[in-house]
């Protein structure tokens, strides 16, 4: 009855959350600076001109009433259109999604595959030489921007002619093989940063759990290395990794902007970035609330996943030193 309780309690935080953050964005995107109406008709449109887009926009509503029209369009589906090209928001959206969901997906992956093991390897092997390379490579990781590395990569495959494809991107439907290999270097840029998180996280969460009592007791009786990460240290350091891995959207949300702009991909980061260059209402507020409402419910997923698995963290507000 507790955890349920719990788990309630948890979820009505996250929908508060987002009618909060909603209520943010939709007045946020309308305090940017500029007008959309210059951007679309020019400084010689007239005011009957210029009166008649703010009509067809709607934006001569009461912002009240655009504040619920446009919170009603995003729980039944509909987007509306965009404010410069006409075009609907919501068709933009199911074709360029797929494409960043596709690049956050294969990042988990890599991340996870890679990022776990070493973090293993680091701590069980911390007094050695595997220990001080993973030290070194996590903080070379965590320390370069995706930006930098980005253009360090492309530079890269420019000059020295890898035959890995930069600005080749082509749909799934189209060139299944493409689509993916253009997709190489966005995830390994993304991947660089993620890996060296993870693995440094899991590394201080495993040696946090190798020096508990109980784990030392273990030791003591002389158990293997494998039986004691299995049956002792793997389910208790598997709630702050995957913490830490929730948290990690956050920085895959920022990440596909900056890839997509580099490696040319048309995937939501790249429509982000040119509807704030054109102050288009439409898109900004439900881009930004999109990427709102996955870090939110993915950080519900993880508490919720974490606390089934250490129910301990209940009792401590969510964290576990």
């Amino acid at each position: 009855m507790a955890v349920a309780l719990w788990s309630l309690r948890r979820i009505g935080a996250a929908l508060l959350t987002l009618v909060v953050v909603s209520v943010l964005i939709f007045t946020s995107v309308r305090l940017m600076p500029g007008d959309y109406i210059d951007l679309v008709l020019g400084p010689l449109a007239t005011e009957a001109q210029r009166a008649q887009a703010v009509a067809e926009s709607g934006l001569d509503d009461p912002v009240v009433t655009q504040y619920f029209h446009w919170l009603f369009g995003v729980l039944t589906g509909d987007l509306g259109y965009s404010f410069v090209s006409n075009v609907s928001v919501s068709e933009e959206f199911a074709a360029r999604l797929p494409v960043t969901a596709t690049i956050a997906l294969l990042t988990i992956i890599v991340t996870l595959l890679v990022g776990i093991p070493l973090g293993f390897l680091a701590a069980l092997r911390s007094e050695g030489s595997a220990g001080a390379v993973g030290r070194i490579v996590s903080a070379l990781g965590i320390s370069i921007p995706e930006f930098l590395l980005a253009g360090v990569v492309v530079f890269l495959v420019s000059t020295l002619g890898l035959g890995v494809s930069v600005g080749r991107f082509a749909p799934f439907a189209v060139d299944p093989a493409r689509f993916f290999g253009s997709l190489v270097l966005p995830v390994t840029v993304l991947a660089v940063g993620c890996v060296a998180v993870v693995a440094r996280n899991t590394r201080d969460a495993v040696m946090n759990v190798l020096v508990e009592p109980h784990v030392q007791a273990a030791v003591a009786r002389g158990e293997t290395p494998w039986f004691i990460v299995r049956h002792h240290v793997l389910r208790n350091a598997a709630a702050p990794i995957l913490t830490i891995v929730g948290a990690l959207v956050a920085v895959l949300l920022g990440g596909t902007v900056i890839v997509e702009f580099v490696f040319n991909i048309p995937g939501m980061g790249s429509y982000l970035q040119t509807a704030l260059g054109r102050r288009d209402y439409a898109i900004v507020q439900s881009a930004v609330l999109l990427a709102a409402i996955v870090f939110i419910v993915a950080s519900l997923l993880v508490d919720l996943i974490a606390n089934a698995l250490d129910p301990r963290l209940r009792l401590t507000g969510g964290s576990r030193r």
